[in-house]
């Protein structure tokens, strides 16, 4: 039987994406996403937020990094990956949301340019 890797978010990016080029010229940007919900805990409404570390590669790498901000909304579509590395002497272990595409969302003006970039 077939199995199914896939995961689809909707979140607030939580700080700048960190852009790098890794040898052989490899594009990698990662960030944090924080994705929210409301639930009633004792008859009030509470936000639980919940954080995912978010990393593209190569070319979706790129065109994030022209365009993807602190604060922006967006939809990110990938697949859960989990590594592990040792710290300390310590394994540890990462789980990360490997984005294969991801889409801005928002109002239009979310995308313009500031005002004083607005060419006359």
């Amino acid at each position: 039987m077939t199995t199914i890797n896939k995961v689809m978010l909707i979140g607030h990016i939580g700080k700048t994406p960190e852009y790098r080029k890794l040898d052989g010229d490899v594009s990698v940007v990662s960030f944090p996403l924080a994705t929210s919900v409301t639930i009633k805990r004792e008859g009030k409404p509470v936000e639980e937020t919940e954080w995912h570390n978010i990393v593209l590669w190569r070319e979706v790498a790129d065109a994030a990094s022209q365009v993807l901000e602190k604060g922006k909304l967006v939809y990110i579509e990938g697949k859960l990956h989990t590594r592990s590395f040792e710290k300390d002497g310590i394994k540890r272990y990462a789980t990360e949301i490997i984005a294969q595409n991801f889409t801005l969302l928002g109002r239009k003006s979310d995308f313009a340019p500031p005002a004083d970039e607005v060419a006359v």
